[in-house]
Order: structure tokens, then C-alpha cells, then sequence
């Protein structure tokens, strides 16, 4: 599974402004809710009562985001480079930078997790964060997220 296929390229914002995790996921809700068609406020809904089990925030300035929704026909990503860092009470207490927010169909499971495990693994290399936190070009970001070896990382 490929990143390509899970964030489209209109799905980058790539210099999102947000002062709170709270504003940065009604932001990022809006975007989810522009390429899906479902309601801003459902997929908001859904992605805060996941957050209320625990932070999504991974660690080193990165968080993923996720939830299910039941009218949803295919797995959706909208990636995200803020502005600034806020505040995600995550697992390193690090503020976050780079997001990337990740919605499946509810009966989606086991390709929810893998699409959440290969955000974890792109995510996960070093070299490619730094090039993504270098830049606030939309077609950038997107090719780096679509990247050949970003897309095949194991």
C-alpha cells in the first residue's frame, strides 16, 4: 500500500495555521470533509473521540490522526506541515509539526492498520522528515510522501 494511494495530492496542506491540537484537527477535518463529502462536524466528532483514548501524537513532532467512518467507500489521508508546533500531548511531549490524518471505512480493519503502519514506517525516516520540515511547497511534500522509497519502505 502506497502513500500515493492513500493522500491525494490536493490533500496536502502544506503550511497549515493552528494554534491549538483542537484547531489543528477542525482544520484538518474541514480538508477530510472537502475530499470525502461527508460532514465536517462527523469526521471532527470522530477523530476527538479517538484522541479522548489516548494522543495520537508519535513522537518526534509527528501524529497520526485516525478514525472510521461508516459512509465512507475508501480509505482517505490528508497530511499536514504546520506553521508552527502545537501542543499534542504526545507520548514524548514533544509539540507536533507534521500531521497526517488518516480516515478508513468502518469495516476496513485490517487495511486501516496497514495504512496506519506504513505512515508509522515513512514517518519513521529521519532524513525524509527533515525534508519535509524544509519546506512549505505543496508539490514537495506531496512528492516526498509519494516517493518511490518512501512508498516501498519496509
Amino acid at each position: 500500500m502506497a502513500l500515493a494511494d492513500l493522500i491525494a495530492q490536493n490533500a496536502v496542506l502544506p503550511a497549515l495555521k493552528a494554534n491549538s491540537k483542537k484547531q489543528l484537527l477542525q482544520e484538518m477535518s474541514a480538508k477530510a470533509a472537502s475530499l470525502t463529502g461527508l460532514p465536517e462536524r462527523e469526521i471532527f466528532d470522530v477523530i476527538l473521540q479517538r484522541e479522548r483514548l489516548g494522543s495520537t501524537g508519535v513522537g518526534n513532532g509527528i501524529a497520526i490522526p485516525h478514525g472510521k467512518m461508516g459512509n465512507l467507500d475508501r480509505i482517505v489521508g490528508v497530511f499536514a506541515r504546520l506553521d508552527q508546533p502545537v501542543n499534542f500531548e504526545a507520548l514524548d511531549d514533544e509539540p507536533v509539526d507534521l500531521v497526517v490524518l488518516l480516515l478508513a471505512p468502518e469495516g476496513a480493519g485490517a487495511d486501516h492498520l496497514k495504512a496506519l503502519s506504513r505512515i508509522a514506517r515513512v514517518m519513521r525516516d529521519s532524513d525524509l522528515v527533515e525534508k519535509m520540515r524544509a519546506t512549505d511547497d505543496a508539490a514537495s511534500l506531496y512528492a516526498f510522501l509519494s516517493d518511490s522509497q518512501a512508498s516501498n519502505a519496509a
